[in-house]
C-alpha cells in the first residue's frame, strides 16, 4: 500500500535511519517506493517483500520490547528472525528482494493461481486435492480452523474448488502460486543465497511456518527458510503451539491487521482468549506501549 511506513519515517529519527539503511542495502530507493509508489511497481513481489519486511522491522525497533516468543507468516518469518538477532537487517532485505524475484520468475504469469477456501477444514480440503487430475495443486496456507489457501496450476486450482464446493472461496490477486511445488526453482536459487548468509542463534525462540515447531538455532532458521518456499505455511498449528507455551498477548507489527483477525478467530477455541494488539502507525504504537 502506497504510504506504508511514512508516518513512522516522519515521526522518528530511528525509523528514518532504518529506511536509509534499507535504500543503501538494496541499491535503490525502497523508501520512495513505499511512500510514493507507483502502486503497480510496489505490488511487484520483489518490491513488496522487502517493503513489508522494512516496515515491520521499523515498528519492532520503535516498540523497543523483546517478546518471549515470535512467529512470522511466510515473509514475516524473516522479520521475526531479524528481531531475534539471527539475521542481520540488511541481509534479510537482500534475501527477500531475491526471494520475491525468484518466486515471480518460477512460474509464467497466468499459469498459476491461489485461492482462499473458507468454511472447510484441513482434512476436507486435503481429501479433495488428492482427486485433482488437471495439474499440481496443494495447500499453501493453513491460516485458521476454516481458512485454507490452495496454490498450483490455475486449471488445477479451479478443479479443486469444484471438488471441494466450499461455502465460500476467493481467487487471490497474486502474481504467482506461492508455497507449492511449482516454486521448486525459486527454492533452489534461494538456497544458494541462504547458504552464503550468516545466521546466528536466536535471542528468543520463534515458531517456524514449515514445521510449526519452536526453533532456537541459526542453522534451524536457515533450513526453515529454505523449505518454506515450496511448503505450506502452517499458521494455525503455529498459533496452537504458542497457546501451549501459554502466550496470552499477541502484538502484530507492520502493515494491516490480517494476523490479528486470524488470532482472534483461532483464540476463541482456547481456554482463555488472548489479548490481540497491532501496530501500524504512531498512534497505535503509543497505545500498545501503554498497554504493555
Amino acid at each position: 500500500m502506497v504510504g506504508m511506513g511514512e508516518s513512522f519515517y516522519d515521526s522518528f529519527p530511528q525509523a528514518a535511519d532504518l529506511f536509509a539503511r534499507a535504500d543503501e542495502a538494496l541499491g535503490f530507493g525502497i523508501s520512495k517506493l513505499c511512500f510514493e509508489g507507483p502502486e503497480e511497481k510496489l505490488k511487484l513481489t520483489q518490491n513488496t517483500q522487502p517493503a513489508l519486511l522494512l516496515v515491520s522491522c521499523v515498528v519492532y525497533a520503535l516498540l523497543g520490547k523483546e517478546p518471549y516468543m515470535a512467529a512470522g507468516h511466510s515473509l514475516g518469518e524473516y522479520s521475526a528472525l531479524v528481531a531475534a538477532g539471527s539475521l542481520a537487517f540488511e541481509d534479510a532485505l537482500r534475501l527477500v528482494h531475491k526471494r520475491g524475484k525468484y518466486m515471480q520468475e518460477a512460474v509464467p504469469v497466468g499459469v498459476g493461481a491461489m485461492a482462499a477456501v473458507l468454511g472447510c477444514n484441513y482434512d476436507e480440503v486435503e481429501k479433495a486435492l488428492a482427486n485433482v487430475e488437471s495439474g499440481i495443486v496443494q495447500i499453501a496456507n493453513w491460516n485458521s480452523q476454516e481458512q485454507i489457501v490452495i496454490a498450483g496450476h490455475k486449471q488445477a486450482v479451479e478443479e479443486a474448488l469444484d471438488l471441494i464446493k466450499p461455502p465460500r472461496s476467493v481467487i487471490l490477486p497474486v502474481s504467482a502460486p506461492f508455497h507449492c511445488r511449482l516454486m521448486h526453482s525459486a527454492e533452489e536459487r534461494l538456497s544458494q543465497d541462504l547458504a552464503q548468509t550468516e545466521f546466528r542463534d536466536l535471542r528468543f525462540p520463534i515458531v517456524t511456518n514449515v514445521d510449526a515447531r519452536v526453533i532456537r538455532t541459526g542453522e534451524e532458521a536457515r533450513d526453515s527458510l529454505k523449505r518454506q518456499v515450496t511448503r505450506p505455511v502452517l499458521w494455525y498449528r503455529s498459533m496452537e503451539i504458542m497457546s501451549k507455551e501459554n502466550i496470552d498477548v499477541f502484538v502484530e507489527l507492520g502493515s494491516g491487521k490480517v494476523l490479528s483477525g486470524l488470532a482472534k478467530r483461532i483464540g476463541r477455541s482456547w481456554d482463555s482468549s488472548p489479548a490481540i494488539l497491532n501496530i501500524e502507525d504512531p498512534e497505535t504504537l503509543d497505545k500498545v506501549k501503554g498497554s504493555l
